[in-house]
This record gives C-alpha cells, sequence and structure tokens, in this order.
C-alpha cells in the first residue's frame, strides 16, 4: 500500500505514534490534540500539509467523545469564540499555505512555544469576561489555527476563568470541532486538501479511537488539572527542539 504525502514505513510509524499520544491527551484533557501531533510532526517534517488531516482527525474524535460531552458545553461561549475565529480564518491560513517548509516549521514551533509558555505563565483573570472578549480571543485563536494550533490560546483563556473541568473540556472540544469546520474549506481553496489527506484521515481512525478511549477513561477517574501541565510542558519541549533544528 503506498502511504500519503511519500512518507515511508518508519515516517508512518513515527507519526501513528505521535497521533497515540495526542489523541489520548485529547481524550483526557479536551485540548492539545492539534498542538502536540503537529509540534511532534514538525521535529521530522513540514507539518503544514498534515494540518487538514489533523483537523479531519478532531472532527472525527468528536464522534466519539459527543454523547458524554454534550450537556456539559457553555454554547455561549462556543458561539462568541468561533464568530472571533471566523474573522482571522482565511487570512491566516492564506498565509500558512504560502510558506515554504523551514519558514512553517519556524512559525508553527514559535507559536507553540509562546502559547505553550503563556499557559504554564498561570495567568488568571479576576474578574468574568463578556462575549466580546470571548470574541477577541477568537480572533487570536483563528489567527494561530492557520498554524493547526487555534486550541492553545482558547485553552489558556479558559483555564484563567473559574470553570468546571467537565465544562472546561466540553466547551474545548465543541470549540475545537467549529474551528476545524471553520478552516477546512479555506484550506481546500488554498490547495492543502487532496485525496491523501481523506487517506491519512482514515488511516488515522482506529489510532485515535484507541487514543480517545484511553484518555477518555483515564478522565473518568482524576482530575486533569496536573495532566494539562504535563501537556503543556510536552509542547514546549517539543517547539524548543524543532526551533534549534530549524535555527542552528
Amino acid at each position: 500500500m503506498t502511504l500519503p504525502f511519500g512518507f515511508d514505513g518508519g515516517m508512518a510509524t513515527y507519526l501513528a505514534a505521535a497521533l497515540l499520544v495526542a489523541a489520548f491527551i485529547r481524550g483526557y484533557t479536551g485540548f492539545g490534540f492539534s498542538a502536540i501531533f503537529i509540534a511532534f510532526a514538525a521535529l521530522v517534517t513540514n507539518p503544514v500539509p498534515l494540518i487538514p488531516v489533523v483537523f479531519t482527525c478532531e472532527i472525527l474524535m468528536t464522534a466519539f467523545q459527543a454523547r458524554g460531552i454534550r450537556p456539559h458545553i457553555d454554547w455561549r461561549r462556543v458561539i462568541a469564540l468561533l464568530a472571533g475565529a471566523a474573522v482571522a480564518t482565511i487570512p491566516a491560513v492564506t498565509l500558512m499555505a504560502r510558506l515554504g517548509p523551514d519558514m512553517a516549521r519556524l512559525v508553527v514551533s514559535t507559536l507553540i512555544f509562546l502559547l505553550a509558555l503563556f499557559l504554564l505563565s498561570g495567568w488568571h483573570m479576576s474578574r468574568r469576561i463578556g462575549m466580546i472578549g470571548h470574541g477577541g480571543v477568537g480572533v487570536l485563536a483563528g489567527l494561530a489555527n492557520g498554524a493547526g494550533v487555534g486550541g492553545l490560546p482558547v485553552a489558556a483563556f479558559l483555564t484563567a476563568q473559574p470553570m468546571a473541568a467537565a465544562v472546561f473540556r466540553a466547551t474545548m472540544i465543541a470549540f475545537l470541532t467549529g474551528v476545524d469546520l471553520l478552516a477546512l474549506p479555506v484550506m481546500a481553496a488554498n490547495g492543502l486538501v487532496s485525496a491523501q489527506t481523506a487517506i491519512g484521515a482514515a488511516l488515522a481512525f482506529p489510532v485515535l479511537g484507541l487514543g480517545i478511549w484511553l484518555g477518555g477513561k483515564r478522565f473518568t477517574r482524576a482530575s486533569p488539572g496536573g495532566f494539562r501541565r504535563a501537556a503543556v510542558y510536552l509542547l514546549l519541549g517539543l517547539s524548543t527542539i524543532t526551533l534549534f533544528q530549524v535555527l542552528l
């Protein structure tokens, strides 16, 4: 069988392992799947052609999780965040589609690095933020989503507010699904979606199911707060390695 994107067996095995790790973290924390997989991919290849595969995978993962998260979604937040993201999605995706491989790896890894540092800062808000503020964060997320990491600014924003773990996880999953649905048609218009995208998503499906199942079982037994922090440290480490690779 011919593997998509010209990958050999070793590359495919590496990316499958990265996919399993990322899916487990998504099943457990509700965010981090795209950023973690893309950070792993950026270590060895240009991640931009893989972003549509990642987004398709995120949409598929929601099908696994929909029944359990539906009662906990804060739809007002989701709608406001998506309204902001819609404003920024077209220019962000268009720009990323035109970058060369090394520049793409540099931009993606720098974004992941900076957003991971922000997540680790422990920033908290002392007052409730209205829907206009959520829309502004959505714009930032839409810009970051051109690099496949639109969930990180939203995760930082929601983490800084008082929110039950189940609501955080469900709201993040709903937002990520929506922002991926916004981005995929724009990516298709910029030539980033092809038959290889569909083949990659189909090959990923069993790995996704296993990762989501394992992560969801873990979520029911423990608080995800500490694990979320560990996931951010992983993002920081992966992005740092890629930055050294590109810059040195």
